[in-house]
């Protein structure tokens, strides 16, 4: 298996948590003209914990780091940063979410104004942003790799994987798609 298998198979559950996340977006924006608190709330952890130290961790500390020390093509490095630059903009929208929520949850009403940018910032972000890594860039950086040195980026995989939580937020995309 390439390293960029399990970064693939996250992708699949990141992309379910924005469906999940472009769902209340619909409630926000239509009749109801709300959001659930307690979904916010799980949301944020999901992108915070599962999308951003876990996935985004593996991507920029392993990864990105390992392919920043081989000489490859500008248009790979170009994409590289670019999809760099996107993880920060994720940070940004995901702690705007947090803020927002936080207030909301507090009683402030006016707040669902930031609520919607950000929940509308992210379901753009994530689709395109993905495709990018799964359809543009992945395999073919994997060519920079010898077979040995994509084994090896495999198992730091694993090792980082042991101190994150998986199964936890496989879990929590079940119970909200549940409801």
């Amino acid at each position: 298996m390439k390293p960029i298998g399990p970064l693939m198979w996250e992708h699949r559950l990141i992309e379910r948590m924005v469906g999940l996340l472009a769902k209340e977006l619909g409630r926000a924006i239509g009749q109801d003209g709300r959001v659930d608190p307690g979904f916010l709330a799980k949301a944020v952890d999901f992108f915070r914990i599962y999308t951003d130290r876990t996935h985004h961790g593996k991507e920029e500390d392993i990864l990105f780091k390992q392919l920043a020390e081989k000489e490859i093509s500008a248009e790979h490095r170009k994409i590289m940063n670019e999809l760099i630059t996107e993880h920060r903009q994720a940070r940004e929208l995901v702690g705007a979410l947090k803020s927002a929520g936080l207030a909301y949850r507090c009683g402030d009403r006016g707040e669902l104004a930031n609520i919607i940018k950000a929940m509308r910032g992210l379901t753009t972000l994530y689709p395109k942003h993905i495709h990018k890594e799964d359809k543009r860039f992945f395999f073919p950086i994997m060519e920079y790799f010898t077979t040995a040195e994509q084994d090896a980026m495999l198992e730091e995989f694993r090792k980082f994987d042991r101190g994150t939580v998986q199964e936890k937020y496989r879990k929590v995309v079940e119970g909200l798609e549940g409801k």
